[in-house]
């Protein structure tokens, strides 16, 4: 079996998220984070066995978009308002298709069950086909190069085109859907990352679905699996207005056994799991 001993994940790397003009879900910082991450492809490049790309891919209507959404005068709920149990249930917030309201109900019902989020309307962003769905353009052609120079294929993995439920996690959707394979582990990616010896891990954004994937990893692969995992702590951000939540997130996995290291730090030909470069 090949090995595939250092593996780079990279969440979510797209204009949409991206601090650029017309960008729908802007991060401050991830510009920057994606040319420092551009900046390590190129130089350290060689020493990488695996390359991950996950990509966020949206339909308009999708039940975190406001579209899908609409109050007793018809009115979109503007981006960024949480939506609750009891919300629905009082007809502050109903279905717009009212064949939709019975899941929509359901659905919120499974996120407080799960204890991770409350739905949250989001700006429509990384619309399939659009240019806020495209990999940052940086970041895209040194991956391009990272191909051609070696020989080896990035393995990009859509999620989020099922507008029935959200898809922060990389691993799974937040409630996975029985009827859709996408939204449900891919256990043959799970048996490729688990080959790893170091799993590095970078994108956007920090507080949601970089920290969504984190978690959901040693699920999948037991909890020793988070000594080989390594984020890229200055090529993450968080989103405005959740940076405790990053925060704390950091806190907890790194009493779990993740490490954080800043790309500059990074020498991959001496990364093991037990490795510790400095910040």
């Amino acid at each position: 079996m090949t090995t595939l001993k250092r593996q780079l994940l990279i969440i979510d790397p797209q204009n949409d998220f991206c601090d650029l003009p017309s960008a729908a879900l802007p991060v401050p910082g991830a510009t920057a984070d994606m040319l420092r991450l551009s900046r390590l492809i190129q130089t350290q490049g060689h020493l990488l066995d695996a390359i991950h790309v996950t990509l966020d891919t949206h339909q308009q209507l999708d039940i975190a978009h406001p579209s899908w959404w609409c109050n007793t005068s018809c009115e979109a709920p503007p981006p960024f308002t949480q939506i609750s149990i009891t919300d629905i249930e009082n007809g502050i917030w109903q279905a717009r298709n009212p064949q939709q309201q019975d899941h929509s109900l359901a659905y919120v019902k499974a996120l407080a069950q799960s204890g991770r989020y409350q739905l949250m309307v989001w700006p429509e962003h990384c619309l399939q086909g659009s240019w806020g769905q495209q990999v940052h353009n940086g970041l895209a052609k040194s991956l391009a190069e990272w191909e051609n120079s070696h020989g080896l294929k990035v393995n990009y993995i859509h999620k989020g085109y099922n507008p029935n439920t959200e898809h922060y996690s990389a691993i799974q959707a937040e409630v996975p859907d029985p009827a859709d394979p996408a939204s449900q582990v891919d256990k043959t990616w799970i048996a490729m990352l688990a080959r790893a010896d170091a799993l590095l891990i970078a994108g956007q954004a920090l507080s949601h679905c970089v920290a969504s994937t984190i978690e959901d990893l040693p699920t999948q692969l037991g909890e020793p699996y988070l000594q080989k995992m390594w984020l890229l702590s200055d090529c993450s951000s968080p989103v405005p207005g959740f940076e405790t939540i990053a925060e704390t997130f950091m806190s907890k996995m790194g009493a779990r056994g993740m490490h954080s290291v800043h790309s500059s730090a990074l020498d991959l030909s001496q990364l093991t799991a037990t490795s510790q470069p400095k910040e």
